[in-house]
């Protein structure tokens, strides 16, 4: 058993936390908008890991939750074997979801948030906040860039949002005759 102190345990990185928000308005209602985050086949068109062979549950209900993993791999690196695992803590109809995931790469687990999504009718629609507050476990190669590396990423899932809340046609493509 390891006895050290945390602050002198060298094999122990210290924990950063960091908070973003990203705000979004949806043309669509409210309840509109939080079922893109309940149900399953539209949840999947907005919401997944990048890479391939993939795999993917989801429980929305409150202690359910979401898992999916995936392997990425990009020119001239190594697969990496991507996972992610959420529970729903909180979860109000066509107003707010509150959860907790960790996400880890490579069996590692580098980050784990706790995300507040609030939903408000506005004069066209929804207006989305997201707020996560993330709690950096194991630095990337770069730990500068892991903040703004996970808003990129939050902000390019909501951005498939808006096509997702359209009707799928017969090809299964949102939108598409």
């Amino acid at each position: 058993m390891n006895t050290l102190p945390l602050e002198t345990d060298p094999s122990v990185t210290a924990v950063r936390h960091d908070t973003f928000t990203v705000e979004r308005h949806v043309a669509a209602t409210p309840d509109a908008v939080f079922e893109a985050f309940a149900d399953t086949p539209v949840r999947r068109r907005w919401f997944a890991l990048p890479g391939r062979r993939t795999s993917y549950a989801h429980d929305f209900t409150v202690d359910g939750g979401e898992t999916a993993t995936s392997v990425f791999t990009t020119e001239g690196a190594e697969p990496e074997r991507l996972a992610y695992a959420s529970r729903y803590l909180d979860i109000v109809p066509g107003a707010r979801l509150v959860y907790t995931y960790t996400s880890r790469v490579n069996d590692i687990a580098r980050w784990s948030s706790l995300v507040t999504v609030e939903l408000r009718p506005d004069s066209q629609g929804t207006h989305l906040r997201w707020t996560e507050q993330a709690a950096f476990l194991a630095a990337s190669a770069r730990p500068e860039d892991d903040l703004p590396h996970l808003r990129g990423a939050t902000r390019l899932r909501l951005n498939g949002l808006p096509a997702a809340l359209r009707p799928a046609g017969p090809t299964g493509v949102p939108g598409a005759p």
